[in-house]
This record gives C-alpha cells, sequence and structure tokens, in this order.
C-alpha cells in the first residue's frame, strides 16, 4: 500500500521496539511479586508458561500484519476483521493501555533510582514529566530516531542483563531454585496471569507496520524473534534471581514490600556483582523502563491515527506532518495524556486496569485471523501464513480466557470500564461516521443463512407425515375458522398432512369433574365444507372420503378410494372436546397427539393491551410444537404473497406455508428482509445470495426485496402493502415483548391484508443473547 510515511525501521530497530516494549516491569518488579504469588520458585516456570501462551497472538499478528502493514496494529487487524464496534474497543482501548503502561514505566524506577541515591525521591515526578516530553519530542521528530534510541537502549540494557546472568548463574542457592518449573504449584496459573502481561509488548510492532521496512518479512521475524529473546531472558534472568535473593526474607527486613514488589534486582546485583553491577542494574532498569515508555508512547500514538484514517477519530488526527513525515498531533496528544497521567493519576493503581484488555486484545486478535480466514476476503493475502490453523488460534482463544479468570478483580474491572468508555465513545460519535462491517460478522451471517437454507431444502423434501392441530373455541369468527383450515390443508400440496380440527368449548367448573377434558360425538358445525359440491375450490374434496372422524378417536367406515388412508396428501377429521380451561386442553391435546403445528387466530387485544400477557401468549409459550396465528381479513384469493424476515434468517416453516398457500393460490412469493439504509456493499452481496438460495427451493414464483430503511417497520410496511397475505415470524413473548414492543405486530397493523404470524417451537426457545446477536448480524 503507498503512504506517506517513511519506513525506516529496519528488523534490529523493530525487535527493539518490542522488546524495549516487553521487557521493563516484566524483570525489575514483577518477579518478587510473582513469586509471593505462586508461593515458590516456580515463577519461573509462569514467565515460560506466559511467553508459550502469547505465541498463537504472536503469530496471527505477523499474519495479519503482512496482510495489512499499516499503522494501528491489533486495531486495524480487529477493525477489519471483526467490524468497527470491536475495532473502537480494540484501538481506545489499546490507547489508554498504553498511554498508563508508558505513565507507570517513567515513574516505575522510583524503588531503584532510591536504592542507590536515596535523596532524589523527591524529584521523580519532575524527572519523569521531563522524560515524557524528551520521547514525545523524538516521536514528533523521526520516527527512524525514535527507532535507533529504541536500539540503544535495548542493546544496553540486553549487556548488562547478559553479565548479570554470566556472572550469577553458579551463585545461588540450590533450594531456592527447586521447582522452578513445578506447574503443580498452588498459585501458579495467577502468577501466570501476573506476568502474562509483561509480554504485551509483542504485538506493538504491529501498530507502526507502516513504517517498517520490508513488512512481510521483517515483521514476522522480528515479532517471533523479539517474543524468542524475551522468552528465554525472563527465564534466565528470574532464575538467576530468585536463587540469589532470598524473597521470604528480603521481606520480613523491608528489603522488599509485602506482596514482594521493590528493588529486586538490585539485590540480586548486589550480592553478586558489588557497587559497579547494583549501579550497573539500576542504570539498565531506568533504561528498560524509559524504553517501555518510549515504546509505549510510539505505538500509542497510532491508534488515533489509524482511527482517524477510517473515520473512527477525527481527521485532523491523520495528518501527516509536512517537516518530520510522522503524525505530529497523534504523537504529541498521547505524550500530552502521558504527562497528565503522570501528574494527577494514581498511576501504579490505574495501569493495572490495562492488564486485563491486554489479554481481550490477545483473545481477539486470534479470533480475528479465523474471521479473515473463514470470511475468504479477496484483498486478504498475507505474505506470512500461521501454521497449525486454526488450532493454534483456538489454543490462544482458550488459554486466554483461562488465565482472564486469573487476573484479580480490579484489573477485570478495569478492562471492563474501559470497553464501557469504548462503547460509548463508538455510539455517540464513530458509528455515523462508518459504514462498513467486518469480515468476521459476514462470515457468520454466510454460515448461518447456508444453515437456514439447508434446513428450508429438509423440511421442503422431507416425506414425514405433518400432523397440524387447528384449534377453535367460541370466540373464533367462522371467516376465520374457514381461513386457518384453509391453510393447514394447503399444506397437503407440498407434503403428506394430517389435519385435526377441534373446537374446545368451555364449560362451567364441576366440583366433582374428572380432571381431563371429555372429547364429545357430534355432527360436523355449519362452517365446516364437508359436502363436496358445495366446498370452495381450495378444499381437498377427495380427502372427505372417507369422512371426518368425529368422537374419541373411532374412524367412520371409509368409502371406496384408490389409496389407503395414511397415503392421501391431507386427512382430515374433526372433534369438539369440553372443558374448563380450553387454553390448556389446547396444550395438552397437542401435547399428547403429538401435533406438528397448532393453528391458532390471532387475538389483537391480547397483544396490545395486557400488560401481564394474555391468552394467545400463553399458549405460544407453552405450545410443545410448531405455531401459526391467523389474522383473518376476508382472504380470498392471492397475487402476491409477502414473506418477512423478522431477525435473522428465514424460519423454514414460513416459506413451507407460504409456498403451499401460493400453490393453491397461484399466487407469487416476495421475500422481503429489512437492513440499515447505505449498507455495505459485503451484507447486500451477502443477503443478495441467500435470498437467491431460497428462490431455488421454492416451487412456486419467488421474487425478493431487500428494503434499506433504518425503520424497518416502516420500509417493510411500504412493500408489503400490495400483498394479499402477509407471513411474518411471532414477536417475542414475555416481559421483553412487552416493555421493548413488537415490530411484527406493528407491522400487520401497518398492512391491510389477512396476515399470519408463525413461531417455531426452537425458535421460541431462543435466548436474549441469541435474539440481540441475530439482530447485530442481519440489521
Amino acid at each position: 500500500m503507498t503512504t506517506e510515511l517513511n519506513r525506516d525501521l529496519g528488523l534490529p530497530a523493530t525487535m527493539a521496539v518490542a522488546i524495549g516494549a516487553m521487557v521493563g516491569s516484566g524483570i525489575f518488579i514483577l518477579p518478587g511479586v510473582a513469586y509471593v504469588t505462586v508461593d515458590g520458585p516456580a515463577v519461573v516456570g509462569a514467565f515460560l508458561l506466559a511467553g508459550i501462551l502469547v505465541l498463537p497472538a504472536a503469530l496471527s499478528a505477523s499474519e495479519m500484519a503482512t496482510a495489512m502493514p499499516e499503522d494501528g496494529g491489533s486495531y486495524v487487524y480487529v477493525e477489519r476483521g471483526m467490524g468497527p464496534l470491536l475495532g473502537t474497543i480494540a484501538g481506545v482501548g489499546n490507547w489508554f493501555m498504553l498511554s498508563f503502561k508508558g505513565a507507570l514505566a517513567l515513574i516505575g524506577g522510583v524503588p531503584y533510582l532510591v536504592f542507590v541515591a536515596p535523596e532524589l525521591g523527591n524529584y521523580i515526578l519532575p524527572l519523569a514529566v521531563g522524560l515524557a516530553l524528551f520521547f514525545t519530542a523524538i516521536n514528533v521528530v523521526s520516527t527512524k530516531s525514535t527507532g535507533s534510541l529504541q536500539f540503544v537502549i535495548v542493546g544496553l540494557m540486553l549487556l548488562v542483563m547478559a553479565w548479570f546472568v554470566v556472572s550469577g548463574v553458579g551463585g545461588g542457592a540450590p533450594e531456592r531454585t527447586a521447582g522452578s518449573f513445578d506447574v503443580g504449584s498452588g498459585g501458579f496459573l495467577a502468577a501466570t496471569a501476573l506476568v502474562f502481561i509483561s509480554y504485551a509488548g509483542v504485538i506493538k510492532i504491529a501498530a507502526v507496520a507502516e513504517e517498517v521496512k520490508d513488512p512481510g518479512k521483517t515483521i514476522p521475524r522480528a515479532m517471533i524473534g523479539s517474543l524468542a529473546i524475551t522468552t528465554v531472558l525472563y527465564v534466565l534472568v528470574v532464575y538467576v534471581a530468585i536463587g540469589i535473593v532470598d524473597v521470604t526474607g528480603a521481606i520480613e527486613a523491608g528489603q522488599l514490600e509485602s506482596d514482594g514488589e521493590g528493588p529486586i534486582m538490585a539485590l540480586a546485583a548486589e550480592a553478586t556483582l558489588g557497587t559497579i553491577g547494583v549501579t550497573a542494574v539500576v542504570i539498565a532498569a531506568l533504561l528498560a523502563l524509559a524504553s517501555t515508555a518510549n515504546a509505549g508512547l510510539l505505538s500509542a500514538s497510532r491508534f488515533p491515527f489509524a482511527m482517524a484514517r477510517d473515520g473512527l477519530a477525527p481527521p485532523q488526527f491523520e495528518r501527516i506532518s509536512a517537516r518530520f513525515n510522522t503524525p505530529a498531533l497523534a504523537v504529541s496528544l498521547s505524550g500530552a495524556v502521558i504527562v497528565v497521567m503522570i501528574t494527577f493519576l494514581p498511576i501504579d493503581q490505574v495501569a493495572k486496569f490495562g492488564s486485563a484488555f491486554q489479554i481481550i486484545v490477545f483473545i481477539l486478535v486470534n479470533l480475528t485471523v479465523i474471521g479473515f480466514r473463514e470470511g475468504a476476503v479477496d484483498e486478504y493475502d498475507p505474505a506470512f501464513v500461521c501454521p497449525w490453523y486454526p488450532w493454534i488460534q483456538l489454543f490462544g482463544m482458550g488459554s486466554g480466557l483461562v488465565v482472564l479468570t486469573q487476573v484479580g478483580l480490579v484489573p477485570l474491572a478495569g478492562a471492563i470500564f474501559i470497553t464501557v468508555v469504548s462503547i460509548a465513545y463508538y455510539l455517540v460519535y464513530a458509528r455515523h461516521n462508518v459504514d462498513r462491517e467486518g469480515a468476521a460478522r459476514d462470515a457468520v451471517r454466510r454460515n448461518i443463512g447456508a444453515s437456514a437454507v439447508e434446513r428450508t431444502r429438509a423440511l421442503f423434501e422431507s416425506d414425514a407425515e405433518y400432523d397440524a392441530l387447528v384449534a377453535i373455541t367460541e370466540e373464533t369468527s367462522t371467516d376465520a375458522k374457514r381461513d386457518m383450515l384453509r391453510m393447514a390443508t394447503d399444506l397437503g400440496r407440498v407434503r403428506t398432512t394430517a389435519v385435526s380440527v377441534v373446537e374446545f368449548v368451555d364449560v362451567p367448573h364441576r366440583v366433582f369433574a374428572e380432571r381431563h377434558p371429555e372429547i364429545v360425538d357430534r355432527d360436523l358445525p355449519e362452517w365446516f365444507p364437508s359436502d363436496p359440491e358445495d366446498a370452495p375450490s381450495w378444499f381437498p374434496t377427495d380427502e372427505l372420503d372417507p369422512p371426518a372422524r368425529t368422537s374419541g378417536g373411532v374412524d367412520l367406515p371409509p368409502s371406496e378410494t384408490d389409496a389407503p388412508l395414511e397415503q392421501l396428501p391431507t386427512r382430515i377429521e374433526y372433534r369438539e372436546i369440553d372443558s374448563e380451561d380450553h387454553r390448556r386442553a389446547i396444550v395438552d391435546f397437542a401435547t399428547y397427539e403429538n401435533c406438528d403445528l397448532l393453528v391458532l387466530e390471532r387475538n389483537v387485544a391480547e397483544f396490545h393491551s395486557r400488560l401481564f400477557g394474555g391468552e394467545t401468549e400463553w399458549i405460544l409459550e407453552n405450545a410443545p410444537c410448531d405455531v401459526m396465528l391467523v389474522d383473518d381479513d376476508e382472504f380470498d384469493e392471492a397475487d402476491e404473497i409477502a414473506v418477512v424476515a423478522n431477525r435473522g434468517p428465514y424460519d423454514p416453516l414460513k416459506l413451507l406455508l407460504a409456498d403451499a398457500i401460493a400453490e393453491e393460490t397461484g399466487a407469487e412469493i416476495n421475500l422481503l428482509q429489512a437492513i440499515p439504509a447505505d449498507p455495505p456493499d459485503r451484507q447486500r452481496r451477502t443477503m443478495e445470495e441467500y435470498h437467491d438460495e431460497l428462490i431455488s427451493i421454492c416451487t412456486v414464483p419467488t421474487r425478493s426485496t431487500i428494503v434499506e430503511a433504518d425503520d424497518a417497520v416502516a420500509g417493510l410496511a411500504r412493500f408489503a402493502r400490495p400483498a394479499d397475505l402477509l407471513v411474518i415470524g411471532a414477536d417475542r413473548t414475555g416481559i421483553s415483548g412487552r416493555l421493548l414492543g413488537r415490530p411484527g405486530n406493528q407491522l400487520i397493523d401497518s398492512v391491510d391484508c389477512t396476515a399470519v404470524m408463525v413461531q417455531t417451537h426452537e425458535g421460541r426457545q431462543d435466548g436474549l443473547l441469541k435474539r440481540l446477536v441475530m439482530d447485530y448480524l442481519f440489521r
């Protein structure tokens, strides 16, 4: 890609950025704290395991960095793969986290400085602010100068630590290092979670990918190489340090805090290297913490820069300095934020907020690779391909979740806080400036659509008998009775169907009545089209021969027919049931007769007037099968049937029912689905391909209408009004439906035609989370 930034960072400087971002508190502060956490020398194994657990994120980030060598790193990958919302969370969160850690690094050398010069303890704040301003100026002037400075700092630090390891490797007490790799030690996972953050800088190389020479080769080598060097360095240094220093004794002597925090490396150097060694280690500690701040500032400034280019941050942050070819405003803002944090905030506490968030970022990075791979994005062509896909990503996500449970309440609360702030920023500002979505969202939508297509095809091709119960009460209108029976019998045009027409009659409460309803044998009612000569054209006259079954399941004598009863496309039987509670009787009948579909009349008043739910809603919540609600409006013939997808893909049953009625009436089906106005091209293409698959399954003429509208109800109503029949999914039931509204019912009230609401049994069991996910994916 073309860029206005200079590609000044070679392999050594790029590795120095990563090592400098990692090595700091990991060596000079955390060993003692982790030792206390694990209560023993297994802290060495914790550092090793943490390095291994970070490897999947490093490999995944390396792959994506070579495909998208742009400044912004993990933000860019998450935004492109998972969409602007998660991208904003990654961008804002990373910016906060790196700023916090940069500020902490600048004042984190206090214990070491005080160790050799106690009188300087009062000047820490001015020194930290001065260093922050110095590093900001360096980053504004030249990225190459920043990389060179980072290389010098990291080089000196590595030399000092190598001297420490070589000099002290034989001077430790063996009993203090026994069990260094005992993974079964108590608190081992908690210690691993604690030191996990020491490796957070490994993917920060990607934040400056646009300024790396030959990124296709340099970035993977730098990222994996720096992780390997840092892991080995951590293991060796910590092993030597705990062998030399009696951590428990140092705590009792007041040389370390009760939690193990303090200048543990200075204590180890004093025992092995003498005064010169102590001075060297203190200088190395200060250099390491300074390099962490420098690398953090360099990386942090690239997040607002990258977000501005994508429209998720004000465009001013995208501007490149004509004089220095650096994002000067983004660098200056990040430096100013670090200065403010140093001056006014309790950094040692606030910086912990970013710890858990970094683990979340690692999980998202691994997930994003899967999104790009499965999304089959044409533009995604990495020069480096992560091996062992997708197992290494799954391992990285799983291990990240395990570690996340061990970070503690404060870091976890910090991650939640950063996430909430990022979401609020996205909703207030960023979402109004973007109209794209991530590859993973489209991939998931495609997979869900493909699954729905297969279920629809299976339903259409099934030869299993479909048992329908047409439930009629004293309140059901005559026209509704006939239309309910008509639609149920129409199913026999696409598959074998048995229809039970049952009138549920309420009787007064009787003290000594039997607990179960009574089945009464009576003649067929007048509305029932039993005479073939008088029956309408849609009624299956041949299937009335033999006559309808009446009382208690006793078949009347069959007449002569060529096909056995069980092989006829549609069979109809009639019953009348007396009960004291017809709604429970309806559910019981559907349960014990193993009905596949329950057909009821839609009671408008129940959906709009009753705060605590009504009869129909109770049946919807308790029915053991699919349910179809018929809102009759003198349905006679149909030229067009509109089938609407409420949320997510179409329920196969809606299409089967619409197809069956269209077969009988000669109507055309119109598939209606709403998406937001000005949708991403990828979303529209996916929806069009999904509709084309459904059209190929239907047995009648079918067309597709994808409605672009922010107000889904109004947009769908405009295209549904010409229809003679509207088929739509049933709205949510329960308190959520009463409080959050029922758009399906609003749509039915907006059109002037007969409507059918369909609720599948499995769809009724969908939880709130699944409904929200479907709304996010398909709206």
